[in-house]
């Protein structure tokens, strides 16, 4: 009976191994991301939107130099909108 115990609990071990080995490997096939500000419509933030809001979803205007939202790495400063290009730092 302990062979029984002893080898269900090594097929867990290296099955548990396996899918802790696959989430690591899924981490690092997502894509990079940037802050990036000015580009979010109003209340489609992810934070950073001033004094007296609580984060995302707080923008109050389209743009809004001081709101940033995730973009992919590398493509926030390509990003053009009504008030100019996307920010890596805030604009208010």
């Amino acid at each position: 009976m302990k062979h029984l115990t002893l080898a269900a609990m090594a097929a867990l071990a290296l099955s548990s191994g396996a899918a802790m080995a696959q989430d690591k490997k899924d981490g690092m096939n997502k894509p990079k991301q940037e802050k990036c500000y000015g580009v979010s419509l109003a209340g489609k933030n992810d934070c950073g939107a001033g004094p007296g809001t609580t984060c995302a979803g707080t923008s109050k205007s389209d743009y809004q130099g001081n709101a940033w939202k995730f973009v992919p790495a590398d493509t926030c400063t390509s990003i053009k909108t009504p008030k100019g290009n996307g920010s890596l730092t805030s604009k208010a």
